[in-house]
């Protein structure tokens, strides 16, 4: 794999999980009847978190931001441990609690 093969890899991961989040904030928004700021400011205690990474929120110009792996997990732990029973989890997600069990027999 050469060095542009992986940044290519790496650019599709990154936007992968950036959608995923999104998706997943605006699920969670549109079932509880807030706005994305309010999911934002509860997952992550800044309001214009989902807007600045989906690009939606962009009073720089430069774009939809990234954010660090720590922060990709702790945004789907949230959402794990605070979704909503009556709202189906969407099938092409992966959900941190459905690998739980890993290892066991």
């Amino acid at each position: 794999m050469t060095s542009q093969d992986f940044c290519v890899l790496r650019w599709g991961m990154i936007e992968h999980l950036r959608n995923n989040m999104v998706t997943l904030a605006d699920l969670y928004a549109q079932h509880m009847n807030i706005s994305l700021w309010r999911v934002s400011f509860l997952v992550r205690g800044n309001g214009n978190f989902f807007g600045r990474l989906s690009g939606r929120y962009d009073p720089d110009g430069k774009g939809p931001s990234s954010c660090n792996l720590r922060t990709v997990d702790a945004v789907f732990q949230w959402f794990d441990a605070n979704w909503p029973g009556d709202l189906e989890w969407p099938a092409d997600i992966h959900r941190p609690s459905s690998s739980d069990n890993r290892g066991a027999a």
